[in-house]
């Protein structure tokens, strides 16, 4: 019997294929005009908007990671805010707070930076851990519950955080109850010989991010995250994803596994990166391509450490030890 619980119309597929393959299209060529040589980091990010997550891009200083931020928000018309993390920064300057207005004889709330549609939060891990955990609710639920009043947050509510691993003075360390509310961790590598020069082309006159106009709408990003969630996805690539995750889980190099979040995170990003790609349906190596930028942050391993190209080496010797599905061709 044919595996039916993901069926989508011929008409949705023409939309899938079509729209928002041309909405992904308008984007990167977007970001594109701005940020050179990050063609995977682009297909990453804009897959995680879609998808409805929160991207945490980490990398050495001077890599591209606010401008990229800035970029894709840039090339959306919806509310954009920026917030410099530092030790002293309070979960109030995040969220909002109430205030006594005297002339009224009334508190009245004044809403924080989270209340936006995009928010970037530069510099994550110079917050205390009592700051990071603002963001918390605001991630997990798209709301903010204030001296017990809760209030809905904007939709889309995207949150693109950024963190220098190298220089630790003065940070703190995200707690993998944060990490594992970020769908993707992205890394953002020194451009190429080619690409570097091309940045020096672009950059020698005019700043490229001044001329950047929005391409799409909030809602246009909205619509693509529904339509997304229908395309195909076959039981045993299901299967796949599940398997993957449990032996993160069971390996022996692992002390903390991938959560069963994680999971739904993969099977997500896997359906938006194939319909921005032009797919109808999600293929293994579409997971396997995602695996990393989706499992590593959230893996502990036995000796302590949880960085990057520790946890992104473990997480590739895990997708080669499960063995992907292929076709039955006699079936």
């Amino acid at each position: 019997m044919p595996d039916n619980s993901n069926t989508i119309f011929e008409g949705e597929v023409d939309i899938m294929s079509q729209e928002i393959r041309d909405l992904a299209g308008r984007l990167r060529d977007s970001i594109s005009s701005v940020i050179v040589g990050k063609a995977k980091s682009i297909d990453l990010i804009l897959t995680a908007i879609i998808a409805g997550g929160h991207v945490l891009i980490e990398d050495t200083p001077g890599t591209g990671k606010t401008l990229l931020a800035k970029s894709l928000a840039a090339s959306i018309d919806a509310d954009f805010k920026r917030v410099q993390f530092t030790p002293d920064l309070l979960p109030a300057d995040i969220t909002g707070l109430h205030m006594y207005n005297p002339k009224e004889a009334e508190f009245s709330f004044i809403q924080g930076p989270a209340f936006t549609n995009i928010l970037l939060a530069d510099e994550l891990n110079r917050a205390t851990p009592r700051t990071q955990s603002a963001l918390l609710e605001c991630m997990a639920e798209g709301q903010i519950t204030i001296d017990g009043e809760t209030k809905a947050l904007s939709r889309p509510f995207f949150v693109i955080a950024t963190e220098n691993p190298i220089e630790t003075a003065g940070t703190f360390a995200l707690p993998e109850a944060l990490l594992d509310r970020f769908l993707m961790r992205i890394p953002m590598e020194p451009p190429v010989s080619h690409d570097e020069l091309m940045m020096l082309d672009r950059f020698i006159e005019d700043n490229p991010f001044d001329a950047l106009k929005p391409v799409c709408t909030k809602e246009d990003i909205i619509e693509a995250g529904k339509i997304c969630r229908k395309v195909f996805v076959h039981k045993c690539v299901r299967q796949y994803i599940v398997d993957i995750v449990q032996k993160t889980r069971v390996h022996s190099k692992s002390l903390l596994g991938a959560s069963p979040r994680s999971a739904l995170a993969l099977l997500n990003a896997s359906q938006v990166y194939a319909a921005i790609n032009g797919a109808d349906f999600v293929t293994p190596d579409h997971v396997k391509y995602l695996g990393k930028a989706v499992l590593a942050h959230r893996i502990i391993l036995v000796n302590g450490s949880r960085g990057r190209r520790e946890t992104e080496e473990f997480i590739d010797e895990v997708l080669n030890s499960v063995p992907a599905p292929t076709e039955n061709w006699e079936s």
